[in-house]
């Protein structure tokens, strides 16, 4: 077999793998499934669950299911310790998705996927590249995935891109994990101390929003 049909086989191979991954994926989001029922379906895998939890999370971008719902199941399935590993490791990946799907396929394959505009999100991002990225990720109550994409569609590199998701999403990450991992605890004080965390990032993401994004995106009009 030559070096040209080898590399084609890899190809082939990949796409077929990747389209599988993604056929079982999306059946499990068009199922609708609650947190228990991701539990279920990750801890049916065996050794293989967290494998499987981080190729679901990884692939959020192309179903747009709540990742949220995904974070505080990863608590529940795997403790805090190992669900904030596995979501950042996902989030990472899927960010990684969205962003180069954006750069290398461009803003009509983009628009197939989400229906937010993204022009307003482009902006910032041209102007202040990886404080803008951070400032966003800090704020979980701007979706995730119209971030990546946007990010993609700008001159942002990929460094910057990537570095402020991963220190952006670390509050998030870590508060819906620990929502999770504490939900066999209901009623104790470590898990309305989750709840109290939840409540004090929704109250900082507001603050941020108006004292950061808010501003740039009237600048931007």
């Amino acid at each position: 077999m030559t070096k040209k049909y080898k590399t084609a086989y890899k190809v082939i191979i990949s796409i077929v793998i990747l389209m599988i991954i993604s056929i079982v994926v999306y059946k499990v989001y068009k199922m609708n499934l609650g947190i228990g029922d991701i539990k279920n379906y990750v801890e049916s895998f065996g050794k293989l669950g967290p494998i499987i939890y981080i190729i679901i999370f990884s692939l959020v971008p192309l179903t747009l299911f709540p990742d949220s719902i995904l974070a505080i199941s990863s608590g529940l399935i795997f403790g805090l310790v190992n669900g904030y590993i596995y979501t950042a490791i996902g989030a990472l990946i899927g960010g990684t998705i969205s962003f180069y799907i954006s750069r290398k396929l461009g803003r009509n394959v983009v628009k197939k996927l989400i229906k937010e505009k993204l022009d307003k999100v482009e902006n910032m991002i041209n102007e202040r590249g990886f404080f803008i990225v951070l400032m966003l990720r800090l704020i979980p109550l701007f979706p995730f995935d119209v971030i990546s994409y946007g990010s993609g569609l700008t001159s942002i590199k990929y460094k910057d891109f990537i570095l402020a998701t991963f220190f952006g999403t670390i509050p998030g990450i870590f508060v819906f994990v620990n929502i999770g991992a504490q939900s066999v605890n209901i009623g104790s004080k470590s898990f309305y101390l989750s709840i109290v965390a939840l409540i004090l990032l929704l109250v900082v993401s507001i603050i941020l929003k108006n004292r950061f994004i808010t501003k740039n995106l009237e600048n931007n009009k």
